[in-house]
């Protein structure tokens, strides 16, 4: 009997052992897994009064493009931009570093702008790949200056609201020079004729078209439209993934600075 015993277990372990050595070896042991390209961050700063939801159509094309978006929130009329600006961007630069995307790559609209040259004024910007900025108010707006005349309603826009005017204690004329490859879309139609008149020139209704440009700026192109429309407009959507993905804007009417660092 225990011979036997013997015989059927050898018989079933030799078996095994023919089974087994039948396999691939990727079956019976894990291969290394490929570690995976690191998606570039994008990260999607709004205007004042606004919120994340009017980035949100900016922020899904870049997520079908291949980026790890991060849509940044923050009380636009309740501190002065240099707070807001502490207070905001290394919210988006940390949720970039958990997810382990790499480099940085920022949109802005309106004041948004301003909040990013604030905060790498003094910062290196070795981590930054490229920006685009939309209407941004980057000399100043002369309307700032204007509303900030008049009692009732100087404070509606808050602290921040109150620093974007084209004297020079005005915010945008106190910072230097972009040192980030940047892209700028302006707009050029308003539906207030008052803001328009006050402004001069072609404007979106709130910023002027000359006050868009800082010294540093690649690329600028301009579509006609207002001051908010430039958030959810598809050709606007479509230069923005142009000029994150492949450095420039698509089309004849870009114009070309000097840019050179």
């Amino acid at each position: 009997m225990k011979t036997g015993s013997k015989s059927i277990v050898g018989m079933i372990g030799a078996h095994a052992l023919i089974f087994f050595a039948s396999f691939p070896q990727s079956a019976l042991a894990s291969e290394p897994v490929e570690q995976q390209a690191a998606r570039p961050c994008a990260i999607l700063i709004h205007g004042i009064t606004k919120d994340s939801s009017s980035m949100e159509a900016i922020a899904s094309a870049l997520d079908d493009a291949g980026f790890h978006t991060v849509n940044l929130d923050y009380p636009s009329k309740k501190y002065p931009i240099e707070t807001l600006a502490e207070m905001t961007l290394p919210r988006g630069i940390s949720a970039c570093d958990q997810a382990q995307a790499s480099p940085l790559y920022f949109v802005t609209h309106s004041m948004g702008g301003l909040l990013l040259r604030q905060y790498y004024e003094n910062r290196v910007v070795d981590d930054v790949a490229r920006v685009v900025m939309l209407g941004p108010p980057n000399q100043g707006s002369r309307l700032g200056n204007f509303l900030s005349c008049i009692p009732i309603i100087k404070d509606v826009n808050g602290p921040a609201g109150n620093q974007m005017g084209i004297d020079e204690r005005a915010l945008p004329n106190r910072l230097g020079p972009v040192k980030f490859p940047l892209g700028v879309i302006a707009g050029t139609r308003s539906w207030n004729p008052l803001f328009s008149a006050i402004i001069r020139g072609n404007d979106d209704g709130i910023v002027g078209l000359p006050s868009t440009y800082v010294e540093g700026t690649c690329e600028r192109i301009t579509y006609p439209l207002t001051h908010n429309g430039l958030t959810g407009s598809p050709q606007v959507i479509d230069q923005v993934v142009n000029y994150l993905v492949n450095g420039h804007f698509a089309g004849n009417e870009t114009e070309y600075f000097d840019c050179s660092q």
